[in-house]
């Protein structure tokens, strides 16, 4: 187990979550609603929306994937640096997927607070919404 995930763990930024196996399909749904209105919103050319939407869509496929080995999140950060130690080093997810999930995480913070987006930081964040989506609902079993 990684140092920065026992860290998590230790300030209870991850905790244990009995019902998380339970909860993880649920999320799924929530990921796919949020890829789908992602891409509606890039369609109409709403890319700031576009890029907060993608990036839920991201966190909700990483959170499903966290439910599903029966642990919770408190925080953004940490959440990112569990699905590290739970997938990306056991070679369960690609690198570049948390990547795109760490860039999303700051494009969306630049959307919310700063009010900057781009049309190609948009683009690039739904496509990595889809892609989120697919491959978690194939660990879980749901495609």
């Amino acid at each position: 187990m990684n140092a920065d995930f026992k860290e998590c763990l230790r300030k209870r930024k991850i905790t244990e979550f009995t019902r998380g196996k339970a909860l993880a399909a649920k999320e799924l749904r929530i990921a796919r609603e949020d890829f789908k209105t992602a891409k509606q919103s890039y369609d109409r050319s709403g890319y700031k929306w576009a890029t907060v939407q993608a990036y839920y869509s991201m966190f909700h496929s990483a959170r499903a994937l966290l439910y599903a080995k029966n642990y919770r999140e408190k925080s953004h950060a940490c959440l990112i640096i569990a699905i590290r130690a739970l997938y990306v080093d056991q070679k369960l997810l690609p690198l570049s997927l948390l990547e795109y999930l760490q860039k999303a995480k700051m494009l969306r913070e630049n959307a919310d607070y700063s009010n900057e987006w781009s049309r190609e930081g948009a683009r690039l964040l739904v496509k990595a919404a889809e892609d989120w989506c697919l491959k978690s609902e194939t660990l879980l079993g749901k495609r």
